[in-house]
């Protein structure tokens, strides 16, 4: 698996539109020089986006800065099962210092500006915008030409007027710009960790695995993602956990612990609300209060 320096398909329009049905979402995490938006229509997964991670799942709608490395990544069941079609996404790219050369400082458009040049880590639509945020993206999808760049325009005009508040994909920590190169290797350690972390994964484990001292690894990988590893292994953990609760997936929080390679309950229970806010018990009333029987469970 190799981070390469994504070029998205050519065209002769100046919002390219990729549309991916699959049996699972990606294999690399990659970068391009376009801006994206992304509609996840079926599926769900870890999105790695710089240093920051969370869940995605469907009707969901990502905005991605240029240049910003990510990854949407499939559940591993996806790949075990390998059903063509489990996973659908629209993807529009755009090159906003194209698109906008010669319009943007157009004062009819001060407001589009300003949007997206706020735009520096990436951003998810809020449920309330949804709907229509993906009813102007399959609007543009099925339109060529200038009827297609007005219909994107129309979109980028309902986001700068009508999202009020958003969800910033970022850790809070100054994002690094990851060396080719190193993009690689950094790869490597995401989809390691993305394959393994119900497993009791060790430092040493890792190393090993990247071919490093333990002491090497932890100083390689917090100068290139601005954590330590434990905590991104951590995050990918309370994530899966965070599924698991809300579908009610196993018995219970100790259940979920165990299942989401924690040692002990009392730990998962530190650290979910170290990177959630709140305790699972909250989590779970929170997001599945008309489902009583995990919650009884605990």
């Amino acid at each position: 698996m190799k981070v390469v320096q994504f070029a998205v398909p050519a065209s002769n329009d100046s919002i390219i539109i990729e549309e991916d049905v699959l049996p699972y979402f990606y294999n690399y995490f990659h970068r391009h020089d376009e801006m994206q938006i992304t509609l996840i229509v079926k599926g769900e997964g870890t999105l790695i986006i710089d240093n920051y991670t969370q869940r995605f799942a469907a009707g969901e709608i990502y905005i991605i800065s240029a240049n910003q490395p990510h990854i949407f990544r499939s559940d591993e069941s996806y790949f075990n099962e390998m059903k063509n079609g489990s996973a659908h996404a629209i993807h529009l790219y755009f090159d906003p210092k194209t698109i906008f050369s010669n319009l943007i400082n157009l004062p009819e458009l001060d407001q589009i500006r300003r949007f997206v040049e706020q735009i520096n880590y990436g951003i998810q639509i809020p449920d309330g915008n949804q709907n229509q945020v993906e009813m102007k993206m399959r609007k543009i999808v099925i339109t060529t030409g200038l009827p297609r760049l007005l219909n994107f325009m129309k979109l980028l005009h309902y986001l700068s007027l009508n999202l009020n508040e958003y969800t910033s994909l970022s850790s809070g920590s100054n994002s690094k710009t990851i060396p080719v190169a190193e993009s690689n290797r950094i790869n490597k350690i995401y989809q390691y960790t993305l394959a393994h972390y119900t497993e009791d994964i060790s430092l040493d484990m890792v190393a090993d695995f990247c071919h490093m001292t333990p002491q090497a690894f932890c100083k390689y990988f917090k100068k290139h993602t601005s954590k330590t590893y434990i905590t991104f292994l951590q995050e990918i953990r309370i994530n899966a956990a965070c599924v698991k609760i809300i579908k009610g997936d196993d018995e219970g929080i100790s259940s979920v612990a165990y299942a989401t390679g924690f040692n002990s309950a009392i730990n998962f229970n530190k650290v979910f609300k170290k990177i959630t806010g709140i305790a699972p018990r909250e989590y779970l009333k929170k997001f599945r209060v008309n489902n009583t029987e995990l919650y009884n469970a605990i």
